[in-house]
């Protein structure tokens, strides 16, 4: 009996085990039912934004094509063209109709009159358009322009006597009708032919950067006449469209400068190697100099190195005109007396000849008299005072004029520049004037051949 019951308690738990793996299985496949539904659910709703988002977009590109289709139909060049078709279709349509009832009211086996008459002013028209665009002789379009007025004047003349026959209307509103229907029968060729008039000249003027392109070869041609010449040459001597016009420019250029790169010439080239020197120099770091040595103390240390004896009165004397240029400069008219101070003994180790106290007396007598008077301010520099000129030879001279002038036009190119710049006389810088003008002309001979 307990056996049974065992059995029977463990079957009930094997079933409700069974029963709770089959729950478990069931919410597992019905979890997975419902993600795959909420995949396809979104997989729908993401093409469906696709879908609306792509026909946003081809509403939008129609729009963009209808609104470009109608700025390019709104051209002032478009609307040129239609409108005149259109006006003289409209000159057409007015001016035919009176011929034909003008022929007919005389015969109706007159009636292809009117259409060959108004034909052959439109064919005439059209042969004026071809001419021009085949480029034919000027005689044949002014002959056939001369067809095209005496057929379309013939047609006028015609709608002027029928205008001016009209029945039933005063001699005003006649003369005026016939005015009109002459007037719009002429008014279709000239219309024609002042359109295509405007079509040759803006073919050949071509758009921007045609205009540009003709305008560069025309300078260019102006300013290298000798190149231009020798490219013409060598396109004239090579088979029909064998030498680009580039090709035959790149190769007369490195004939005529002996450079390949566009533009430069030996003048060029030593021009750039002056301002690469010149550069150079002024880049390098500069060595160091002594001070600025003024007045006494250059008179004094110049008079150490050289070993040559200076009049103490000399000395004075500078000091004297270095205080009176202090006042001079600014702007006293009647300076006080200056007072001349004991000169400071000389160092003990250097040996120098200095005057007797008698010759010293006497040099400072004068000096002393002339301190006292009353000096004018000129504002000049005396010449005493002033920096001596350095001592170049011609050569240094001629170099520092080349680096001063290296940018200067021919108008700037004069003497008195040239004697300001590098700080010579007046007829040493006539010299380097007349020289470097020389050079200016032989380098451009040079360019030239």
């Amino acid at each position: 009996m307990s056996d049974y019951r065992a059995e029977r308690r463990a079957d009930q738990a094997a079933d409700a085990e069974q029963r709770r793996i089959d729950a478990a299985a069931a919410d597992e496949r019905r979890l997975v039912r419902q993600r795959a539904d909420d995949e396809r659910a979104a997989r729908l709703r993401e093409q469906q934004a696709a879908e609306r988002a792509e026909a946003r977009r081809a509403r939008a590109d129609a729009r963009s094509a209808r609104r470009a289709a109608r700025g390019v139909a709104l051209t002032a060049g478009n609307v040129y063209r239609k409108g005149t078709l259109a006006l003289v279709t409209a000159s057409a349509l007015g001016s035919l109709p009176a011929q034909v009832l003008h022929f007919m009211h005389i015969s109706p086996m007159l009636l292809p009159l009117p259409f060959a008459i108004e034909g052959a002013a439109w064919v005439m028209a059209a042969g004026v358009a071809y001419a021009d665009e085949r480029g034919l002789p000027g005689w044949v379009r002014w002959l056939l322009r001369g067809l095209v007025g005496v057929a379309a004047g013939f047609a006028a003349s015609i709608n002027y006597t029928y205008g001016r026959n009209l029945a039933g209307l005063s001699e005003s509103d006649a003369a005026t009708a016939g005015i009109g229907l002459a007037a719009v029968t002429l008014l279709g060729p000239v219309l024609f032919e002042v359109r295509q008039w405007v079509a040759t000249l803006s073919a050949k003027s071509g758009e921007g950067d045609q205009r540009q392109r003709r305008r560069h070869d025309r300078r260019r041609r102006r300013h290298h006449k000798t190149v231009a010449k020798l490219a013409d040459r060598l396109m004239s001597a090579a088979p029909l469209g064998s030498l680009p016009t580039e090709d035959a420019w790149a190769r007369a250029w490195s004939i005529v400068h002996g450079t390949d790169e566009p533009g430069m010439t030996p003048q060029l080239h030593r021009y750039a190697v002056r301002s690469t020197t010149a550069l150079t120099d002024a880049m390098r770091e500069p060595t160091p100099t002594a001070p600025a040595r003024t007045g006494i103390t250059r008179r004094f240390t110049d008079w150490l190195m050289h070993r040559q004896p200076t009049p103490i009165a000399n000395i004075h004397k500078m000091t004297e005109i270095n205080a009176n240029r202090s006042m001079s400069d600014l702007g006293e008219s009647t300076p006080e007396p200056v007072t001349t101070a004991a000169p400071e003994p000389l160092p003990a180790p250097v040996v120098v000849d200095l005057p007797t106290p008698v010759e010293s007396t006497r040099a400072l007598a004068p000096v002393a008299a002339e301190s006292t008077r009353p000096r004018r301010a000129t504002g000049r520099v005396p010449d005493s005072a002033r920096t001596p000129r350095p001592k170049r030879t011609p050569n240094q001279l001629l170099s520092e004029a080349r680096k001063l002038t290296a940018d200067w036009s021919d108008d700037e190119l004069t003497a008195e520049s040239i004697r300001k710049g590098v700080r010579t006389s007046a007829e040493k810088a006539r010299g380097l004037r007349d020289t470097l003008r020389a050079e200016r002309a032989s380098g451009s001979e040079e360019s030239a051949a």
